[in-house]
């Protein structure tokens, strides 16, 4: 029988697989949805054209890492799948259905003449359909699925927080990725994204001590919320950035320093929910598979995921620089 440390081991080695994988989809896939919600505000079949032309390449690549951490998740915490699968089983259901509708419009779009501007709302309805179903489950998730009033607010915030984050990311590439007015327009909609993501993360941040699990146990621990005010002051640095590096005109600067603040933020989620998976409900070590399980998939994670991660790489580097208009 392995020892106990050994199984300890495992399961926050995968904690922190599951956290990784969930923060590069965060990331990668975050920024061509927050595009998808931005062109519903587009007016111009030009400006549409230029900014989905902009993720053409990267969108379904993106979200390969849900994939993966759906499948991670089953594997290495069965329980904790359950257990967030059933009372998470509609926006997980809305969410699914959204990217359909996102994959079939973009692929649609392509081959219509008249009905473009439909496929172009329903690839931006798509995405916000499945930003706020992303929102609903975090929200969920760190309530510890306790139904309420206040948590329905609580998770009513995670969304907008959620919707407006995407709207940052999205705004920002879109500022590295084009020039014109396009571009000065995207760098007010990142300045307005900014800001209302900052202010859902701070009324967030506040409610989670009378709402979730998370502010009775996690953060009355003096190391972890010093911990936390270490990260809540780097991502404020990270927010100034952003608004700097708009302002100064800067072309890649506004979406490193948004991507800065999504890790930042991220690094805060995992230290608050760790050792609970669920918060208030279930852990790591009693939700975790057994040893050999865990192993097993390590063995496998540890070769896919290199080649991921160099896809990933490479079809960035491949397709960097300003997006060029498609004559046709």
């Amino acid at each position: 029988m392995p020892s106990a440390s050994t199984q300890e081991l495992l399961n926050q080695a995968w904690f922190g697989l599951i956290g990784l994988m969930l923060m590069l989809y965060v990331v990668t896939d975050g920024f061509d949805l927050g595009l998808g919600i931005l062109t519903l505000l587009r007016r111009k079949e030009h400006d549409r054209d230029l900014m989905i032309q902009s993720i053409g390449h990267v969108w379904d690549a993106n979200e390969t890492w849900l994939v993966a951490l759906g499948g991670a998740l089953f594997g290495a915490f069965p329980s904790a799948y359950a257990m967030i699968l059933t009372d998470l089983y509609v926006p997980v259901m809305v969410m699914i259905a959204s990217f359909i509708m996102r994959g079939a419009a973009i692929e649609f779009r392509h081959a219509a003449h008249s009905s473009k501007t439909v496929w172009d709302r329903v690839f931006g309805i798509g995405s916000l359909l499945a930003a706020i179903s992303q929102g609903i489950v975090l929200g969920k998730v760190l309530t510890g699925f306790v139904p309420g009033l206040s948590s329905l607010g609580f998770v009513a915030v995670t969304a907008i927080g959620v919707v407006s984050g995407y709207c940052l990311l999205g705004a920002t590439w879109v500022v590295k990725k084009t020039t014109g007015a396009i571009q000065s327009s995207a760098r007010r909609e990142a300045t307005a994204a900014a800001f209302a993501t900052v202010v859902a993360a701070l009324i967030v941040s506040l409610a989670t001590f009378e709402v979730s699990p998370v502010g009775v146990t996690r953060w009355h621990e003096h190391a972890v919320f010093s911990l936390l005010i270490a990260l809540a002051v780097f991502a404020a640095l990270a927010f100034v950035y952003v608004l700097y590096s708009i302002h100064m005109r800067g072309e890649s600067g506004p979406f490193i320093g948004s991507t800065l603040l999504f890790v930042i933020s991220f690094a805060g989620l995992a230290v608050s929910l760790f050792p609970y998976i669920v918060p208030g409900k279930l852990t790591i070590d009693a939700a975790a598979s057994d040893s050999p399980t865990l192993a097993f998939m390590l063995l496998g994670i540890g070769m896919v995921f290199p080649i991921m991660i160099g896809y990933n790489l490479y079809q960035y580097h491949l397709f960097r620089g300003k997006v060029v208009p498609v004559k046709h």
